[in-house]
């Protein structure tokens, strides 16, 4: 039994639907919004929106117990609060961890999708990189 079939087994399916809705319109956008922290007119948007949408990740993982996606998206996060108090575009290295932790997000949707167990977060995602 992969993960849908688990939580479908302890919520209602329509709150399980909602979820993977929502969440699905999250990952896609989230690759456009991790790319703009890089440029200067978009920085102050794209880090106030990555920053919703990781909180809305970890409200409702958290609600459907999906615990690796709640403690991945807190810790996600909290970095994106730190870099909310800046002003300047991020580096490429803090683009580049984006980028890899947006890519577990979606093996995680893909994992939903096919019923699977959720993958293993990647333990390279749990160290941050400089954010100056």
């Amino acid at each position: 039994m992969g993960i849908r079939s688990d939580l479908n087994a302890n919520f209602d399916y329509e709150i399980v639907d909602e979820f993977l809705d929502h969440y699905s319109m999250m990952i896609d956008s989230m690759e456009i919004m991790i790319i703009d922290l890089s440029k200067p007119n978009m920085y102050r948007r794209s880090v106030d929106e990555l920053f919703r949408v990781f909180h809305n990740i970890k409200s409702a993982s958290g609600f459907l117990k999906i615990e690796p996606m709640t403690r991945l998206a807190s810790f996600v996060e909290e970095a994106l609060e730190e870099l909310r108090k800046r002003t300047k575009p991020v580096n490429e290295n803090t683009v580049n961890w984006l980028l890899s932790v947006s890519d577990m997000f979606a093996q995680w949707l893909n994992d939903f999708k096919q019923d699977k167990e959720l993958t293993h977060v990647k333990y390279s995602l749990l160290k941050l990189p400089d954010l100056e």
